[in-house]
């Protein structure tokens, strides 16, 4: 973990009961690099460290009855108050929330930072939300023991295009939903693979054959993957030629 105080960078507030889960992957690879660098920074904190009795008990049974416990609202209020002094918008990893998208993510990442609430148990009791608003986010359809993993998701999203952290600035430009579509195939040597080759106009030093072939791989597997991407792919800009 890392204790950050506010700072010029992009920092990463995240409220846990298991504030031992970051850095986790958060630590590797391009995200880990860029944090040893000081291009990001990162503050987890026991949302637990605000419970009021012995115990620090966070939870109680569900008003109303039910399977399960729900996050109490004195207390997770508590740690989102004490956090207001780091930067960017308070967000919610819910699955109720909006679904997490790129330009999302572009526009988090454009700001000072965020600070991320995982919810465990049942939820988190609504009074919160109402108390404390702020932006519910959702990864998908599905449902997670907690809101951590998505936190690490959605902060590995953003620090991506943090400045500096990618290898080239223009790394991210083609990648999937950037422009509305699935990627590209990708190849690298051995030139043949199980009986596969390279497709001859990669290797063909011709910049805008290669082009076009992979906005047309793109645009292929964009339609026969994601009808709902290309549905609004190819509406776009009616009339006009796409790209």
């Amino acid at each position: 973990m890392t204790d950050a105080p506010f700072s010029s960078v992009w920092t990463a507030t995240v409220l846990t009961l298991y504030p031992d889960m970051f850095p986790g992957p958060l630590g590797l690879s391009l995200a880990g690099r860029a944090l040893d660098e000081g291009k990001w920074a990162l503050d987890a904190r026991n949302i637990r460290d605000h419970a009021g009795d012995k115990h620090r008990t966070v939870d109680d049974t569900p008003a109303g009855g039910g399977p399960g416990m729900v996050m109490r609202a004195d207390v997770m209020a508590a740690a989102i108050d004490a956090s207001a002094d780091q930067p960017g918008p308070l967000v919610y990893l819910t699955p109720r929330g909006v679904p997490l998208t790129q330009g999302l993510v572009r526009e988090i990442a454009a700001g000072p930072g965020a600070r991320f609430v995982c919810g465990r148990f049942e939820g988190v009791d609504e009074r919160v939300f109402a108390t404390r608003p702020g932006l519910e986010v959702s990864l998908g359809d599905f449902v997670l023991s907690g809101g951590e993993a998505a936190a690490l998701t959605m902060i590995d999203a953003c620090v991506r295009l943090l400045p500096g952290v990618m290898g080239a600035e223009a790394s991210g430009d083609d990648e999937s939903f950037e422009n509305g579509l699935l990627e590209y195939p990708h190849y690298t040597r051995p030139q043949e693979f199980d009986g596969m080759e390279i497709p001859a106009v990669l290797t063909s030093g011709h910049h805008e054959k290669v082009r076009e072939w992979r906005l047309h791989e793109a645009e292929r597997i964009t339609k026969e993957r994601r009808p709902d991407l290309w549905a609004a792919y190819a509406t776009k800009d009616a009339g006009a030629p796409l790209r």
